[in-house]
């Protein structure tokens, strides 16, 4: 299958030189956002504006005199070695996985919906793991030149910035995103005019720019409806993630479903497969049926031919993750979508009743699992607690195809050149599952070797934490004696914890405090001392999650704990990173069954970190035994006050005994063998098995051609005239 081609141009035309032009394709593609090597191109032609933004766009057009890097030999060496680089695989994707397991069984692109896409910190579509999961499957699929196509929404807005003041207090600030300053171009129509989709609301048509975000191979669509054409009230629709208020929230998934199927019908994309990500892009569906029944299909079999080729992915067992709006909500809002088309508008109010039997309510993941004919959770135990959860829903059964990482993107680059000395290749990891499995030899790797990786890789998280602990306690006011005691702290020879995540109550982040005489004397012990890194924001709406981020904050000011615990605000992509490629030690303390799979120790495991968490998501199936530790046992006690002091004795116990001894054990030549073997151990159990690669096959396999086979994307029904778009 040949690659998908989006018509798009630049909001604003970069200038460059004719011999520097491949910049322009670099930048505009997010391919650099996992090849380190080109985002140093890009620093280097100006580093203060890349340390500012981060960003290829603003840095380029920035730019006033081109002469020096125009004679500066190296410089033009490395760019046209890495374009030729990005060229190449561009161009070519006949070598890779899917076209040599599978080319040709697609008549069509796989459609991948979602409501938010971490790509990189600098676009900021995305507030944590749903984000960042979507992130690394489309770059994955691109990897894999597997024919795919994914939607979302841009949000000028994005998601909070979050700051924590001197009280502790979770503050937000919403950015101001600038899609002319960002890697993003805009879709045009056949006639080279801006394209716009119409959208059907209560009283009025709203319509939605389309914006293409490249991803590799892999074209990702962005819609939004801050554009002239719209009413006032209408723009900001598309504005900011997760907005709190509901009737808002449902605006915006009516427009990601129903815009985001226009938007391909306008593109002439006839999708294979539809695969909605989580249930935000429930209204995909909707519009899939109506535009059936508008074309003279009845009703039920229009909506056996949506459910036919469509797969459901559930993300969460916890109620508040499950979208689900009141039905006079939806009625009202939804009435302009169905009329005329011959779908009742009560028959889909039906589908979306919830597990509880509530016709007051309309449940977006009920409504998905009975109008898709594939569904998975997101790790084995998942599938089973998803399974009990929903077993009062028909719907097929949910299979369990956990999570992974995209490994480029999050490992250290001492790490990745450590790897890359085994013959790794990163980007073909689907290949190397047939060849050179570079993960299966790290014992090849000297001792001192990784043992000297890892700690460069501490090295630059304590740099990097103690830049941003500087800045954020200068705005407390503290005094210079103490901001100066910060270039001391996080030292690189001591064991480092770290626990980032979204602060919500059921993951516990408070479980190391439990006993905090018990943990001051760990932190503080005069030979084997230990530190600990926290990270994460609560939700605007989540008070109880504030409190938590208070609670830790104030404990890490306090005399006992000064010195010893950190907690680094404003948690994004490149926090992460650093954490995750810096620890020693990834901790992870869920209630179980709550966490349905987690993929940060995935990200810490593959750069060495070891893991210590709750046998829940995908470390209920990652423990090996020896390549981590596992909190408590699989059996879960109803009275959470005893589950947490149990968990919190456990968790205390490894520590104490097996994990703080292992770590500071030393041989003759200063090096903790043990801990290195418990490394190697953490890196090859876990690089491919808990990998995007592993987990794309997956659903390729198990999910995109049954769907795909069961469909038939060549009867796919052209758009009607109203959903046609039109030039902005």
């Amino acid at each position: 299958m040949q690659p998908i081609e989006i018509p798009a141009a630049a909001p604003a035309p970069l200038r460059l030189p004719r011999p520097l032009e491949g910049l322009r394709r670099l930048a505009y593609n997010l391919y650099w956002t996992w090849h380190p090597e080109i985002r140093v191109l890009f620093s280097r032609i100006d580093p203060d504006g890349w340390a500012r933004y981060r960003n290829p766009i603003p840095v380029l057009e920035g730019v006033r005199d081109w002469s020096g890097l125009l004679e500066d030999t190296n410089f033009l060496a490395d760019y046209q070695t890495y374009l030729a680089g990005f060229d190449g695989y561009i161009a070519n994707g006949a070598g890779h996985w899917f076209a040599k397991r599978h080319g040709g069984e697609l008549g069509g692109p796989i459609a991948y919906f979602c409501a938010e896409y971490g790509l990189h910190e600098s676009v900021g579509v995305y507030s944590g793991g749903l984000g960042v999961l979507a992130g690394d499957h489309c770059k994955t699929a691109s990897d894999m030149a597997l024919p795919f196509v994914a939607v979302g929404l841009l949000y000028r807005h994005g998601y909070f910035r979050q700051t924590i003041d001197a009280d502790g207090h979770q503050e937000h600030a919403y950015p101001d995103h600038d899609p002319a300053r960002l890697p993003l171009l805009r879709v045009v129509n056949g006639d080279g005019q801006p394209l716009v989709v119409p959208v059907e609301l209560p009283g009025r048509s709203v319509v939605a720019a389309v914006w293409l975000a490249q991803v590799g191979r892999v074209p990702l669509l962005l819609l939004d409806t801050d554009v002239g054409e719209n009413e006032p009230p209408d723009r900001p629709i598309t504005h900011q993630l997760y907005v709190r208020g509901r009737e808002m929230r449902l605006h915006q998934e009516i427009v990601l479903g129903v815009g985001g199927v226009r938007a391909l019908r306008a593109l002439g994309i006839r999708p294979s497969a539809w695969h909605l990500n989580e249930g935000h892009s429930a209204f995909m569906l909707v519009e899939r049926a109506r535009e059936l029944t508008s074309m003279g299909v009845p009703q039920e079999a229009a909506l056996e031919q949506v459910r036919r080729d469509a797969i459901f992915t559930i993300h969460t067992p916890v109620s508040a993750g499950n979208e689900r709006f009141d039905a006079s909500l939806t009625r009202r809002l939804a009435a302009p979508l169905v009329a005329g088309s011959g779908l009742d508008l009560e028959r889909v109010l039906e589908l979306g009743c919830g597990i509880e039997g509530d016709t007051d309510v309309f449940d977006m993941t009920a409504f998905s699992l009975r109008l898709t004919q594939g569904v998975n959770a997101v790790s084995q135990l998942h599938a089973t607690t998803a399974n009990s959860t929903w077993q009062g829903v028909p719907r097929s059964a949910i299979l369990g195809i956990t999570n992974g990482v995209h490994t480029p993107t999050w490992l250290g680059r001492p790490i990745r050149a450590l790897f890359a000395g085994l013959g790794a290749r990163l980007d073909a990891m689907s290949d190397e599952a047939a060849g050179v499995r570079f993960w299966e030899r790290l014992d090849e790797l000297p001792d001192r070797v990784l043992w000297e990786a890892h700690q460069r890789q501490k090295l630059e998280l304590a740099i990097f934490a103690r830049g941003r602990l500087l800045r954020q306690l200068a705005r407390h006011g503290e005094a210079p004696e103490t901001l100066e005691a910060l270039s001391r702290v996080l030292d690189p020879d001591v064991l480092t914890i770290g626990f980032a995540r979204r602060f919500a109550t059921y993951k516990r982040a408070a479980l190391l405090f439990s006993d905090e005489e018990r943990l001051a004397r760990l932190l503080w012990d005069t030979d084997r001392p230990m530190q600990v890194v926290f990270a994460g924001k609560a939700h605007p709406a989540d008070r109880p999650g504030q409190r938590v981020i208070q609670d830790i904050f104030e404990r890490s000011r306090s005399p006992r704990l000064l010195g010893r615990v950190f907690i680094l605000e404003d948690y994004d992509m490149r926090v992460a990173r650093h954490l995750v490629q810096g620890v020693d030690v990834w901790l992870n303390n869920p209630r179980r069954p709550l966490e349905a799979s987690g993929t940060s120790g995935m990200k810490a495991a593959a750069n060495g970190a070891v893991n210590c968490s709750v046998l829940d998501g995908w470390w209920d199936e990652g423990w090996t035994g020896t390549n981590g530790w596992a909190i408590g046992g699989r059996e879960t006690n109803p009275d959470e006050a005893a589950q947490d002091w149990a968990d919190a004795q456990d968790l205390y116990r490894i520590l104490e005994q097996e994990l703080v001894p292992r770590y500071y054990e030393r041989d003759a030549d200063g090096l903790p063998r043990a801990w290195i073997e418990m490394m190697k151990a953490s890196m090859s159990t876990t690089m491919w098995r808990f990998s995007t690669t592993r987990m794309l096959e997956e659903y390729v396999e198990q999910l995109y051609l049954p769907a795909a086979l069961a469909g038939d994307a060549a009867a796919a029904p052209p758009a009607p005239k109203r959903a046609v778009a039109r030039a902005g």
